[in-house]
């Protein structure tokens, strides 16, 4: 069963926390990711993975983003993000590689306090441009960020592995 989103005594929502994640919060964090990676069609949840990332991302602090929500001492959303320089922009840009909210908390403003969070972060090192890649069938998402006022582009996404 999920847990339901705590109630004050007047039945008003209570806002998450959001913070700056820790080490304490890699286990919830690589939760949410599984959540995530099954809604996304180009990637695996791989525990070991997902842990050892979230790892490296903590120990870059400086041009890293790693931003939880947390409610009843229970992280329930995350969103992570690193800096790169942007050649178009002529300045840093920051991409967003997570974002992702617990289903039971998802259309309350978690994912957009957490995304605004991050936002506050970027503005004040001074990036230009924030950017990501969302699953093309993930409606919800587009629909969210939409929403948030994202552009979307005519980029398409390419990889390959070394």
């Amino acid at each position: 069963m999920s847990a339901m989103p705590r109630r004050c005594h007047r039945g008003v929502l209570m806002k998450p926390v959001i913070r700056e994640a820790v080490p304490a919060d890699i286990t919830d964090m690589a939760k949410l990711l599984k959540t995530l990676f099954s809604l996304e069609a180009d990637f695996s949840y791989d525990e070991t993975k997902q842990c050892r990332g979230l790892e490296l991302m903590l120990e870059e602090g400086a041009r890293r983003c790693m931003m939880v929500a947390e409610q009843n001492g229970r992280v329930i959303g995350m969103v992570t993000a690193q800096l790169l320089v942007s050649t178009a922009e002529g300045g840093l840009s920051a991409w967003v590689e997570d974002l992702v909210v617990e289903e039971p908390y998802q259309g309350q403003g978690t994912g957009r306090a957490l995304l605004l969070s991050l936002q506050a972060w970027a503005a004040a090192r001074g990036v230009k441009r924030l950017q990501l890649l969302a699953d093309r069938s993930n409606t919800r998402a587009l629909a969210f960020y939409r929403k948030m006022a994202w552009q979307f582009t005519e980029l398409i996404c390419l990889r390959t592995y070394v």
